[in-house]
């Protein structure tokens, strides 16, 4: 019987893997930042701040990762290969953003695919944040930080990626072409000081 049950996980974790849906983990580094925030960051923060509850403390709502697919918006097998390497990175499906009217400046049909989305909540949105904090960004040659002013105004931070090769589950001699995608961190945050407190904490390397 205890056989029969670990080839049904087995099974069951190969059917995921396909379908790109994600797939939980046994190892219990994998949500370690969530965890911290919860016993070491939200104290520190209360203490600091001054919040008077914990709700008032600031936390992650959601990472969403954005790529745009420029001149292969007409290419289905390299949207495809785009797609592949986005949800690699993000370990979630992700989703076609289309056109929703036509352009005629930019060569653009209503209904055409221009870019690919993934919108990360909860305990991946701290997941994909402590990759890219503690393996992808410091595999960024020359790498000397990232800017502390391209937050909105509202409490959200915005950065750039210009290379996914950063990220150690996209294998180099496979990818078609270096792509870049955008990294929007929303977070409850009121002010932007609040915001950037945070994500200090949370590890994000500013330079200033």
């Amino acid at each position: 019987m205890a056989e029969k049950a670990t080839k049904a996980k087995a099974s069951e974790s190969k059917a995921a893997k396909a379908s790109g849906a994600p797939v939980k983990s046994n190892n219990p580094e994998r949500y370690r930042l969530r965890r911290r925030y919860r016993t070491e960051i939200v104290p520190q923060l209360m203490k600091e701040r001054g919040y008077k509850n914990v709700n008032q403390v600031p936390r992650v709502e959601k990472v969403v990762l954005n790529m745009r697919l420029g001149d292969i918006k007409d290419n289905s097998k390299s949207i495809q290969l785009a797609q592949a390497e986005l949800e690699a990175i993000a370990g979630q499906k992700s989703v076609l953003v289309k056109a929703k009217k036509s352009v005629s400046n930019f060569k653009l049909r209503e209904g055409q695919s221009i870019a690919i989305k993934v919108t990360l909540r909860g305990e991946m949105a701290y997941e994909f944040i402590d990759r890219l904090v503690s393996i992808a960004l410091p595999r960024v040659r020359d790498f000397r930080g990232i800017s502390g002013k391209s937050f909105d105004g509202r409490g959200n931070y915005a950065l750039g990626i210009k290379d996914q090769t950063i990220f150690p589950e996209i294998a180099y001699e496979l990818i078609e072409k270096i792509r870049g995608f955008d990294v929007d961190v929303v977070t409850t945050a009121q002010t932007d000081e609040d915001a950037k407190l945070l994500l200090t904490k949370l590890g994000m390397p500013f330079k200033n």
